[in-house]
């Protein structure tokens, strides 16, 4: 399990950084600039923001790195070809099989989607999923459905938190702070005091 957060990346890292070779991954990944977020954006914008928070945590991996890029791919760009992944460089059909693990397949929902991670997933893939959730999870501060926010908070703590645990454990507290916030945020709204309030005959009506 990763415990060190690096606070700037040495010449060693550099030079492994330079060279790989992501254009041709950021190239597929300008296909999701025009897939809305939201919480506003675009979900190009947040592939590169995994990609970032890979890097804020010393990931070097190619493979790994090059998935961030384009792991929304399959999942939001409709009748996307997988096999431009595979031609894309040598690591290819490496960072194609992570993405699929990243995916959520037709016949599962979301509760499979994120066992099936947690579960049998590889290391590489739940640092990327915890990426992905810390990605996500900042984005909920612009997010005001209230209801929204409770639901994927509370499925970051049931899913992700176990997950992070298992591989980083930097990215376990950030996470658990960043659950900490956005229902604190829920708090100094009111609405957990209000979400139960008895329905009256006038708001019945509504």
């Amino acid at each position: 399990m990763k415990t060190d957060k690096p606070q700037n990346m040495n010449e060693q890292q550099m030079l492994q950084l330079s060279s790989i070779h992501f254009a041709p991954y950021i190239q597929l990944a300008t296909a999701l600039i025009g897939k809305a977020r939201h919480a506003g954006g675009n979900m190009f914008r947040h592939q590169m923001d995994t990609f970032a928070i890979l890097l804020d945590y010393g990931y070097i991996d190619p493979v790994l790195l090059k998935a961030s890029i384009i792991h929304d791919t399959i999942e939001d760009i409709p009748g996307f070809i997988p096999d431009l992944i595979t031609n894309a460089d040598d690591d290819g059909p490496e960072v194609l099989k992570l993405v699929h693990e990243v995916t959520r397949k037709e016949e599962e929902n979301k509760k499979q989607f994120l066992c099936r991670i947690l579960d049998e997933g590889s290391q590489k893939a739940k640092i990327l999923k915890c990426a992905d959730r810390i990605s996500n999870m900042i984005s909920l501060g612009y997010v005001t459905d209230p209801a929204f926010i409770e639901r994927y908070c509370d499925e970051t703590e049931f899913f992700l938190l176990p997950m992070a645990i298992q591989v980083d454990f930097n990215m376990y507290q950030e996470l658990i702070n960043l659950i900490m916030t956005r229902r604190r945020y829920l708090e100094d709204g009111g609405y957990f005091d209000n979400r139960h309030k008895p329905t009256t005959s006038a708001d019945s009506t509504k």
